[in-house]
Formats: C-alpha cells, structure tokens, sequence
C-alpha cells in the first residue's frame, strides 16, 4: 500500500472519467497516459461502470504496466469488495463508511475516502486511511488544507472537485500540504474527450503534459 501511496504522490496529477461508451474510455485513457499520467480514477456512475472497467483493466494489464487504475464513487462495501476482487488498485469513496474500510484497508487495499470536515478526517484516519480525498475542494480551498494540515501530519490529502486547470491553481493547492489532485470536467472541457472528437486525445495528452509539469518544484 505505502508503494502505491508513493506512486500517488510522485505521479499527482489524477483524471476522474466515466463514459458509456467503452471505446472512448479506452481512448482517454490512452491519451492520459501518452500525456504522462500514472495513476487514472474511473468512476462507478453509469450502468457500463462495472463492465467498462474491467475492460479497462485488462488494456492496462497489457499496455501500461506502470499504470495504478482506480475506480470512484464507492458508496457501500459491496461495491468496494466487488470491484477489489476484479483488481483495482485502489477504492475512491465520497464519503468516510467503516464498512468499506473493512473490505479495503483491513484487506491490504488503499482506500481513499471522501472528507469535508476536521472531524471526518479524524474519523478516516482513525480507520487507518493513510489518504484522504478532500471533495468538493472548491467549497474549501488551499487555505483550508494549509490549516488541517498540521492537525494531522501524517494524513496525506487528494483534492478533487475546484482543481482547475492554470499553474497558479495547481501549485496553490500542493504548496497547502496537497499530496495529489484529481480533475474531471474542467480536465476534459473543451478537449472533446466526451464526444469523440478527432483532436480530442491530442489536446487532452497536452493538457496532462501542461499540469504535471505544473506539479514540478
């Protein structure tokens, strides 16, 4: 786990994609990768969710070995233990459910659950999550991390939700104490990653090129 952790923290920059449609899925991941990404965040949000990636993982399998695939929006323990089972690397939750701590970090699986508040940190960590999500990250801001921060110093933290995609925005969030940022929409907007576009995979490589290189001391 602490190997994945490490992965996570030199490779910081983390997509956050759903699709129906399989071939698209496989098509962004692509280009995330060729764009330098190393770990990628699926999200369990459509009736394809299960069966999109698992087909992703064997891509993975055979093409990008040094790829860590998640999958996200786990709200219940039969969910985390399923998706566990099939292979992924590790479990993104919404929300803090000891439930899902039981499938996950008692099984030697990093989960990475969801926080908004001191209290559910606390709470996370007392469940032996090493990595929390702070989401949504646009309600709270750098300045809520740099101030946590201290209250719980062997905590790392991904932000997802209010990342956005200019240097100042990414190097504010981890001179705060961010480990890692996860993006969505604002990743994929106007890349045409959701509709197929011919140039999509080109724009949405540079754009992955553009916040690693912003994640750089």
């Amino acid at each position: 786990m602490q190997q994945l952790i490490n992965h996570i923290a030199a490779h910081p920059i983390v997509p956050v994609f759903y699709d129906d449609d399989v071939e698209r899925c496989i098509s962004v991941l692509e280009a995330s990768y060729k764009g330098g990404i190393r770990v990628f965040e699926f999200v369990h949000r459509g009736v394809n969710a299960l069966e999109n990636f698992e087909v992703l993982l064997a891509y993975k399998k055979a093409h990008f070995h040094d790829l860590s695939l998640g999958i996200g929006t786990i709200k219940t323990a039969e969910l985390a233990k399923t998706y566990a089972a099939i292979g992924a690397d590790f479990i993104v939750s919404p929300i803090v459910n000891p439930a899902i701590a039981e499938e996950t970090l008692a099984k030697g699986k990093l989960w990475i659950p969801g926080c908004l508040t001191p209290t559910e940190i606390a709470l996370a960590e007392s469940l032996g999550a090493p990595l929390v999500k702070i989401f949504p990250g646009d309600l709270v801001g750098p300045g809520f991390v740099k101030s946590i921060k201290p209250l719980f110093p062997n905590t790392k933290f991904m932000i997802t939700g209010g990342v956005e995609v200019e240097e100042s925005n990414v190097k504010n969030w981890l001179s705060a104490g961010a480990t890692a940022l996860g993006l969505g929409s604002k990743l994929f907007q106007n890349t045409g990653a959701n509709t197929g576009a011919a140039n999509a995979a080109d724009e949405l490589a540079s754009r992955c090129e553009k916040l690693l290189s912003w994640t750089k001391k």
